[in-house]
């Protein structure tokens, strides 16, 4: 076996490079007969053929089913210490009027950070008193919309807030819910620009300012104090965090319910996923159950009633049952002189596809890590270290850092890079000009498209120097 010596250390050689690892993969990802991959019965090459490249394709019903299985989970753990459970689906992670009418179907409530996606949940049939609404800056005018109509709860992230909701409950007669978002302090084991539980940081208020803060809220009529929020971080792998996070909460609490009621507890998400074979995170069983434990302990411990707990799971519900489909353009062999021993391989293919950091910006945000496999045939021929790069005019435009592809990849091959379900539409741009892939959804055998790719003219539709010239549009 070859000595790679440009490959990361957490990468290894693999033994059948044609396969598709059910952690990673969707859950009705398969290799054909004939090699291709397909996904809920459709293989690859017709789903490029029929929508174009880049494309964003999802397994349905594994959205369907991870969206179940976490409610009834976490129903079940929380059942065991006496108390109920309200799943939200964040929808930031991956938001489109198709999934909020799957994750509703599921039982879930939807959870959203801004007027835009309040309007998608909305048209997706979300009802505004089954939506959490978050925000480090909520705008005045996204407020007023929120209460007026009726939203279920309004997450208070600053002092500032209170007055702004209060205000706008007060003018329009209502009594809003809201939770109150404190920072734990603990650091989840993640990218730093991913965790979002330090004290120094843009979300929240500290711990030590909560009982003020709540007492500022408990002050207003036109508010209803219902809990506690705190969200970690994200790609967390264990409970371990999750349950030094719930006790300093419920410490908190304690202390809160001496001026009146603290009926929930929003423990927040970031549940983590596989991207690669060197990802391991545990069972979402094993960190219900251990949540779960910790909140019982505590609050026995503490002396006070268990609350009602929320969560808030995206990544973990779409992240691995969405793949995207890319087309090779060109591929670069690298030598890197003096890398490694005298017997080791120092060179790496540079894979350039048709899209890039315009579809899939988390490589070039958090340094993150992606499998990719050819996805129009399988290959017997030996594998090379390759980095799959964007077209984009820019050095960091990486899609894929490093993985290894058969040794004879070509231009016109599809290639599938996987788990990219959550936050690869979200953080979507135009960067260079590229239009917005559309989004498939496969289920059955069957294709369809749940968001349109877009075209020149949209791009150029926005721009009024534009207004007299003649446009051809890109079909997609």
């Amino acid at each position: 076996m070859a000595n790679f010596a440009l490959a990361p250390d957490w990468l290894a050689v693999p033994v059948q490079p044609n396969a598709l690892n059910p952690a990673i993969w969707p859950a009705h990802a398969e290799r054909t007969d004939a090699g291709e991959i397909s996904i809920a019965g459709v293989p690859a090459r017709a789903l490029a053929a029929e929508f174009g490249t880049p494309l964003y394709v999802f397994d349905e019903e594994d959205v369907r089913s991870r969206a179940i299985q976490m409610r009834e989970t976490f129903e079940a753990a929380f059942a065991a210490i006496g108390t109920t459970v309200s799943v939200y689906y964040a929808g930031k992670a991956f938001l489109s009027t198709a999934v909020v009418g799957w994750v509703r179907d599921a039982g879930l409530r939807v959870d959203i950070c801004s007027g835009g996606e309040l309007a998608v949940a909305l048209a997706g049939g979300a009802p505004a008193s089954e939506l959490g609404f978050h925000g480090n800056n909520k705008s005045v005018a996204e407020i007023d919309r929120a209460v007026a109509l009726g939203l279920g709860t309004i997450v208070i992230d600053s002092s500032i807030e209170i007055e702004r909701v209060a205000a706008a409950a007060a003018r329009l007669g209502r009594v809003q819910a809201v939770r109150l978002r404190v920072n734990s302090g603990v650091h989840a084991h993640t990218h730093e620009f991913l965790a979002t539980a330090h004290e120094d940081q843009k979300f929240g208020i500290t711990l030590a300012d909560a009982p003020a803060v709540v007492a500022a809220i408990r002050a207003h009529d036109s508010l209803d104090f219902r809990g506690l929020h705190c969200h970690i971080g994200s790609q967390i792998f264990d409970a371990a965090g999750f349950a030094e996070s719930a006790a300093r909460l419920l410490t908190l609490q304690a202390e809160l319910l001496a001026g009146g009621p603290v009926p929930e507890l929003n423990l927040g998400g970031g549940f983590g996923i596989a991207y690669t074979e060197a990802d391991s995170p545990a069972a979402i069983e094993d960190i219900a159950r251990g949540m779960a434990a910790a909140v019982g302990e505590q609050c026995a411990r503490l002396g006070i009633p268990v609350p009602h707990i929320a969560i808030e799971p995206g990544r973990s519900i779409v992240g691995n049952a969405g793949v995207t489909l890319y087309e090779v353009g060109t591929t670069k062999q690298v030598s890197v002189p003096d890398a490694g021993g005298a017997d080791a391989d120092n060179t790496r293919l540079y894979v350039s596809v048709d899209g890039g950091m315009s579809d899939n910006a988390r490589p070039a945000l958090y340094g993150a890590d992606y499998t990719v496999r050819v996805a129009n045939r399988a290959s017997e021929a030996p594998v090379r270290l390759v980095r799959v790069a964007g077209k984009h005019c820019e050095s960091g435009d990486i899609v894929v850092d490093a993985d290894y592809l058969p040794s004879d990849v070509t231009p016109g091959d599809l290639l599938a890079v996987a788990a990219t379900g959550a936050y690869c539409f979200s953080l979507s741009n135009n960067y260079n000009y590229l239009t917005r892939p559309p989004v498939v959804a496969v289920k059955a055998g069957a294709a369809r498209l749940i968001v349109r790719g877009e075209t020149e003219a949209d791009l150029l539709a926005r721009d009024l120097g534009a207004a007299g010239s003649t446009v051809q549009e890109t079909a997609r």
